[in-house]
C-alpha cells in the first residue's frame, strides 16, 4: 500500500502539459509534504447530511478535490446522528443558522473537525467550493468563515449567435454547439457549470443581446432546455435575450406595440411556452431602441412601457426582466455620454417591480477606463444592475494581457455621493443604499470553444475575478489575482507574487499605450482591435474617433464641464468638484471632461503634449518588461501555458505600437514636434497604413472576416489594419 501511494505521489508530482481546460479547478497535489500529510491524517470520511442531488454533487466535488490535493479518496457516507464520525468533513444543508442566507454558508476547520453548513443545497455547493479554495490557499491552517453573496443575480451575458459565432468573442466559436443540441451534450458544459458554481455565478443569458427571434422558436427552446438541464444542478438559471420585434417576426402580427393587447397576449403565451421547456426560467434580457435594434419607441412608447409588458407576461412566476440602458441617438451636436441618463431619468419609479435596469459601468461603451456611469447616482426608485465586459472588446482581444479586476473595482468603489459620502456604486447595485431587494452584477462573457475557454490563459483570471467580485465586491483585486494564480499556475508564493504583480500592472499599462489621460473611443472601426484615431466618417457621428478626442490646433479633449457639453452636471456636486477643475482633476479622467491646449501645464510638471507622449511610450516599454519578467519564470510555469502566454505577450509587444504611433502621428498634425527620434520613420509607415484604405475597404468587409475568424481560435485573431510592412511597401509602390 505504501509503495502504491509512493508511485501515485511520484506520478502526481510529474509535470504534464496543461492546456488550461481545467481552469482553476485543477486540484493539483499539494506539494508541501508537511501540509499534505497533516490533511491526510485529518480527513478520513465525508459525511453528507442532504437529501438532494445537488448535495451529493457537492460531496462528489469535495471527494474529487481531495483526491487531487492530498492523493486520498474519501468515502461518502450518509449522516447518522447516532454515530460519531472521526476525522470527518460534515456537509449539511439542514443548518438553521439565521446568519446564513439562502445561498450562504458556514465553513470551518479546527483540528480534525471540519464542517460545511448551509440552509439550502445551493449554499452547500458554494460552501464546498469555498472549503476547497481555503484548503488550496491556507493548507492545514484552521479557519471559520460565514459568507453570504452581496449580489442576488450574478450573471454572465453571452453574446453568442444562432450560427455559432460570438459577437466580440475572441476564444473561438460559441461554447454552445447549437447544431448538435439537444442530441449531443458537449462535456465542456459541465466544466463550464462547475467553474461558474465555484465562483458563485448563478445566472446565464445564453444568447446575444442583438437577438435573433429564432431563439424563441420551438427548435431553439428545445436546445436551450438541454443546456438549462446541465446548468441547473450547479445552481445556474438560464435567461434568454429577446428581440422586441418577435411578435411580428414569429407571431405574424403587424405590430410589436407593447400597448397592443394582441402583442401582450403573444408575449404571455410565449412565456408560458418557455416555462414548459424550462420551469425555472430566469427571465428576459432586452436590448431595445439601441444601435438599430427595435423597441417600444418605434411606437411612441417608453422603455418602461416595453419592460412592463414583459414583466406582465412573467406575473405569477419567479422570472424577471433585465432592460438594458445602453441607448443613444445619432446627434452630431449632442453628447452620447448623457443619452442613457436623459432617456431613463424621467422613468425612475415607473418600472414594474420585476424589472431591473442594466447599466454599463461607464457612460460610453466599455472603454478601457471610464468614469462611473452617472445613472448610478441618480436613481432612487428603480433597481440598477451593473454590466461589465469580461471579453476584451476594447482591450486587445485575446492577444493582450489585461487583468480587469482593478478596472471593475475602480467603478465599484467609486463614490457617487448619492446619499452623502460612502454612497459607492457597489452599495447602489447591491441594493443596500436604497433598500432594494433585487440586485444584479452582469458581465459579458469571454468564453468560447477554445480548449482553455478564454483564448488567452490570463483571460481566465478575468472570468474568475468577475465571479468573485459579484459574490463579494469588497475583495481586493490583488487578493483575487493571487487566488487565481495559486490555484491555476503555481503553488510557490514567490512565483505567485511575481505573476500577481504582472497582472496588477497590466491594466494601467494597456491604458497608457492606448488611451492615456482619459482619451477614449479611438478604436479601429468595426473590429475595435487596433487604433484609428483619424476616423472622421462612419455610419453615424458618434461612431467616429474625432467626435470624442476633438483634437484640433487649440488642443484636445471633450469639454463636458459646459463648453461642449454639460454632462458633468449629471453627477452629484461632490463628484463635479473632483473633475471640474483641470488642475485638480484625476489625470486618468482629464480628457473625459476637459479640452485643453497642447501646452497646458499639468500637475506632473509636464505640458499636456509631453505627458501624452510620455504615457504612450512608457506603456509600450512596460510590455517589454512583462516579457522579461514572464521569461524569468520559465522553469516555474507549465510549459504549454508558458509558451501560450509568452507568444501572446510578443504579439502584444508587436501590436502595442499600433496604439502609440497612429495616435501620436495623428495628434502630431497639430504640433511642430514629431517627438522622439525615429518617429519620422514610423510616421512614414503609419501613412502607408492609413492610405491602405484606398485598396482595402476594411470597414465594410471586416465583420465578415471577423465572423470567419471567430470560428477558429483567438490565437488566430488578426490586427486587421497593421499588416506586414513588406505588404504595405508593396501596396505603396503599386499606388505610385
Amino acid at each position: 500500500m505504501k509503495l502504491f501511494r509512493y508511485i501515485f505521489l511520484l506520478c502526481s508530482l510529474t509535470t504534464f502539459a496543461d492546456n488550461g481546460s481545467d481552469l482553476w479547478l485543477q486540484y493539483n497535489l499539494i506539494r508541501d509534504q508537511t501540509v499534505r500529510e497533516n490533511l491526510i491524517r485529518s480527513f478520513d470520511v465525508i459525511v453528507l447530511d442532504s437529501k438532494t442531488s445537488r448535495g451529493m454533487l457537492a460531496a462528489t466535488e469535495l471527494q474529487t478535490a481531495l483526491k487531487g490535493l492530498i492523493g486520498k479518496k474519501l468515502s461518502i457516507v450518509p449522516f447518522d446522528q447516532n454515530k460519531n464520525f472521526k476525522n470527518s468533513i460534515l456537509l449539511t444543508d439542514q443548518s438553521k443558522d439565521s446568519k446564513i442566507g439562502s445561498e450562504g454558508f458556514h465553513i470551518s476547520r479546527s483540528g480534525v473537525n471540519s464542517r460545511i453548513e448551509a440552509n439550502q443545497d445551493r449554499g452547500l455547493l458554494y460552501g464546498t467550493y469555498a472549503f476547497i479554495r481555503h484548503l488550496q490557499l491556507m493548507g492545514s491552517q484552521a479557519f471559520d468563515v460565514i459568507e453570504n453573496p452581496k449580489i442576488k443575480f450574478r450573471m454572465l451575458n453571452h453574446w453568442d449567435n444562432a450560427n455559432g459565432t460570438v459577437e466580440r468573442g475572441y476564444a473561438g466559436s460559441s461554447i454552445w454547439k447549437w447544431f448538435e443540441l439537444p442530441y449531443r451534450m458537449d462535456p465542456r458544459y459541465i466544466q463550464y457549470a462547475r467553474a461558474n458554481a465555484s465562483i458563485g455565478i448563478n445566472a446565464v443569458s445564453i444568447n446575444n443581446v442583438n437577438a435573433s427571434s429564432r431563439f424563441l422558436t420551438a427548435e431553439y427552446l428545445e436546445k436551450i432546455k438541454a443546456v438549462a438541464d446541465v446548468l441547473r444542478p450547479y445552481g445556474i438559471q438560464v435567461f434568454i435575450s429577446v428581440n422586441f420585434r418577435s411578435p411580428r417576426t414569429l407571431g405574424g402580427l403587424e405590430t410589436s406595440d407593447p400597448m397592443d393587447p394582441r402583442v401582450r397576449k403573444w408575449w404571455k403565451d410565449k412565456t408560458d411556452e418557455i416555462h414548459r421547456y424550462i420551469p425555472d426560467f430566469g427571465g428576459f434580457l432586452v436590448k431595445a431602441n439601441s444601435e438599430g435594434e427595435p423597441g417600444p419607441q418605434d411606437y411612441g412608447r417608453t422603455h418602461a412601457d416595453g419592460a412592463n409588458m414583459l414583466a406582465e407576461a412573467l406575473q405569477g412566476r419567479d422570472g424577471i426582466v433585465i432592460w438594458r440602458a445602453f441607448v443613444y441617438n445619432a446627434d452630431p451636436n449632442g453628447d452620447r455620454f448623457k443619452e442613457a441618463y436623459e432617456q431613463f431619468k424621467p422613468l425612475d419609479g415607473k418600472f414594474d417591480k420585476k424589472v431591473i435596469v442594466q447599466v454599463k459601468n461607464g457612460p460610453i461603451d466599455f472603454m478601457p477606463r471610464e468614469p462611473f456611469h452617472p445613472m448610478f447616482g441618480g436613481f432612487y426608485k428603480t433597481p440598477l444592475a451593473i454590466e461589465f465586459q469580461i471579453t476584451q472588446e476594447y482591450l486587445g482581444h485575446a492577444t493582450h494581457m489585461v487583468y480587469l479586476a482593478p478596472m471593475f473595482k475602480e467603478c465599484l468603489d467609486a463614490d457617487t455621493y448619492m446619499k452623502g459620502a460612502g454612497s459607492t456604486v457597489s452599495k447602489i447595485i447591491d441594493g443596500s443604499l436604497v433598500d432594494q431587494e433585487m440586485s444584479m452584477m452582469a458581465g459579458v462573457a469571454n468564453t468560447g470553444s477554445d480548449e482553455n475557454f478564454t483564448g488567452h490563459p490570463i483571460g481566465q483570471a478575468n472570468w474568475y475575478a468577475f465571479g468573485r467580485l459579484a459574490w463579494d465586491h469588497s475583495l481586493t483585486s490583488e487578493a483575487i489575482a493571487n487566488e487565481w494564480v495559486r490555484m491555476t499556475l503555481t503553488q510557490k508564493p514567490e512565483v505567485a507574487s511575481k505573476v500577481t504583480d504582472m497582472l496588477m500592472q497590466s491594466h494601467p499599462t494597456y491604458v497608457k499605450y492606448t488611451y492615456p489621460l482619459g482619451l477614449h473611443h479611438m478604436m479601429g472601426e468595426g473590429h475595435h482591435y487596433g487604433p484609428q484615431p483619424w476616423l472622421e466618417k462612419s455610419g453615424r457621428p458618434d461612431w467616429t474617433s474625432v467626435y470624442y478626442h476633438r483634437a484640433a490646433a487649440d488642443g484636445i479633449g471633450f469639454d463636458r464641464t459646459g463648453g461642449m457639453s454639460n454632462a458633468l452636471s449629471l453627477y452629484a456636486p461632490e463628484v463635479q468638484a473632483q473633475w471640474k477643475n483641470p488642475d485638480e482633476c484625476d489625470l486618468n479622467y482629464l480628457m473625459w471632461f476637459h479640452h485643453l491646449p497642447w501646452n497646458y501645464k499639468l500637475s506632473t510638471g509636464n505640458i499636456l503634449w509631453d505627458e501624452l507622449m510620455l504615457r504612450y511610450y512608457s506603456g509600450a516599454e512596460e510590455v517589454q518588461g512583462f516579457i522579461e519578467q514572464w521569461a524569468s519564470l520559465k522553469s516555474e510555469i507549465d510549459p504549454e501555458i508558458f509558451d501560450n502566454v509568452l507568444g501572446r505577450l510578443q504579439i502584444q509587444k508587436k501590436k502595442r505600437c499600433g496604439g502609440e504611433i497612429p495616435a501620436i502621428c495623428t495628434f502630431a498634425n497639430f504640433q511642430n514636434s514629431l517627438c522622439r527620434q525615429g518617429l519620422l520613420h514610423q510616421r512614414e509607415h503609419w501613412m502607408m497604413l492609413k492610405n491602405l484604405r484606398k485598396f482595402i475597404i476594411y470597414d465594410k468587409v471586416q465583420q465578415i472576416v471577423s465572423s470567419i475568424f471567430n470560428l477558429f481560435s483567438a490565437s488566430n485573431a488578426i490586427w486587421f489594419m497593421p499588416i506586414s510592412l513588406d505588404y504595405l511597401n508593396q501596396r505603396s509602390k503599386a499606388a505610385k
